[in-house]
């Protein structure tokens, strides 16, 4: 058993998400999937202004040991990236709770009711 933060939704491709005011939701990756990668090298980033749907694959994030896609948990516009992660991809590493990758300005919040809580996405990584 991980320790899950329970202020956060999950998807099932192991991003998290935080939604916080003026619908705007914080995207990163869950302890689980960083590990299971390993130590991260380069993370490509969606551009800021970019429209996305849910579920639409949008960003990359590439370990010593393979790549990985991830996926936008709700349809709207990225509004900010984390640009540290370009120089310093090992942040995620370090604290993946703790460190976000993107955020989108939600055009519909309803997508974050397919999302799971983190007692719902402790099941899913315990299989």
């Amino acid at each position: 058993m991980t320790n899950l933060p329970t202020d956060l939704k999950y998807a099932p491709s192991h991003e998290w998400v935080r939604l916080e005011k003026d619908n705007i939701v914080r995207v990163g990756i869950t302890d689980f999937a960083q590990q299971a990668l390993g130590d991260l090298v380069y993370i490509d980033l969606p551009k800021v202004g970019r429209s996305l749907q849910a579920d639409e694959q949008c960003a990359v994030v590439e370990s010593v040991k393979t790549a990985s896609d991830l996926y936008s948990p709700v349809s709207g516009v990225v509004i900010a990236v984390n640009e540290a992660l370009l120089d310093e991809p090992e942040l995620v590493n370090e604290d993946a709770f703790g460190t976000w990758l993107f955020c989108i300005k939600a055009n519909d919040l309803s997508g974050l009711d397919d999302l799971m809580s983190a007692e719902e996405y402790q099941q899913v990584i315990d299989e």
